[in-house]
């Protein structure tokens, strides 16, 4: 994977002569126990109560407090985060869509899948410096889940340390400012105009790594935009300052935009819907893009 940034390296001394290894500095760096009853003030008579009905019934610190009702799930979960060392917000919490399941229900089946296509996309995409850093999401209709698959994707590889882009090029149905809530009124369209502002790129607070680049005003005349060299020079650019791109495109109804995108990004994933998208429809769109310089990666069928 290419890092803009040099990855953290963890020390882990290892003793030649007794072939022993020092795991000290691995793993969480403390359990989970001290870090409720700190976050929650728990008298020591509660973490005794908790610690005994653990026992008891041989389930977790964090279940057994939930039990005894010293605790809630959602406050067992920002201790894991924390213990783990990865971002999650509670829903009641975040300003970012529900749709965002990676953040704010990490241990759904849902958030599983989502990693699962994670692990695909760095074996197959950015797995190397040579290899393409932007990854154009596409489908054939609208409602296939293409923006929650691209929204949930990027947070996920946030997740893992990198800086990730996630690029709404729907000029024609955009909606990830709505699924991150972030300001629309300037964007993509504002860079491809030639009318680039300061904080076009917004920070997404609760996934320290993650920035949105959100459409702004919709033209009239979007694959006009696309096809224009500035395209290709803003991919260019945001390739060399992201470890990650993942964009967000128009559904291949609409025409060939998803198309002129893909070609700019290097790599496409396709997402079908079960029981809802067409088979000529998904064939029309491999088609098109199988004339295109990008590589189709694979395609993700969508069940949720």
């Amino acid at each position: 994977m290419y890092m803009v940034r040099p990855p953290q390296v963890v020390d882990v001394p290892l003793d030649l002569a007794s072939g022993s290894l020092d795991l000290a500095e691995v793993g969480p760096a403390r359990p989970i126990g001290k870090i409720l009853s700190e976050r929650l003030n728990l008298s020591s008579k509660g973490v005794e109560d908790i610690l005994k009905l653990a026992a008891d019934r041989k389930v977790r610190f964090g279940d057994a407090a939930v039990a005894l009702g010293l605790a809630t799930t959602d406050e067992v979960l920002v201790a894991l985060a924390e213990q783990f060392q990865y971002p999650y917000s509670p829903q009641d919490r975040h300003k970012a869509s529900a749709e965002l399941v990676v953040l704010s229900r990490p241990f759904s089946q849902q958030a599983e899948a989502i990693r699962g296509v994670r692990s695909q996309m760095m074996r197959h995409v950015f797995r190397d410096k040579e290899g393409p850093r932007a990854l154009a999401i596409v489908s054939p209709d609208s409602g296939d889940g293409k923006t929650y698959l691209a929204a949930n994707l990027a947070v996920s590889l946030a997740q893992m340390g990198g800086r990730t882009l996630i690029m709404d090029a729907d000029l024609r149905s955009p909606r990830l400012h709505d699924v991150f809530r972030v300001p629309n009124g300037v964007g993509l369209s504002s860079v491809l105009l030639g009318r680039a502002e300061a904080q076009i790129i917004q920070s997404v607070s609760e996934v320290p790594g993650l920035f949105v680049l959100p459409v702004g005003i919709s033209p009239p005349n979007p694959l006009e935009l696309i096809e224009r060299p500035a395209f290709g020079r803003l991919m260019a650019k945001l390739m060399a300052c992201f470890d990650h791109v993942i964009v967000d495109t128009p559904a291949g109804r609409y025409g060939a935009d998803a198309q002129a995108i893909a070609d700019r990004c290097g790599a496409t994933l396709l997402v079908a819907r079960r029981d809802s998208s067409r088979v000529d429809a998904l064939q029309a769109l491999i088609g098109s893009l199988s004339e295109s310089p990008a590589r189709l990666v694979g395609v993700v069928l969508n069940e949720f």
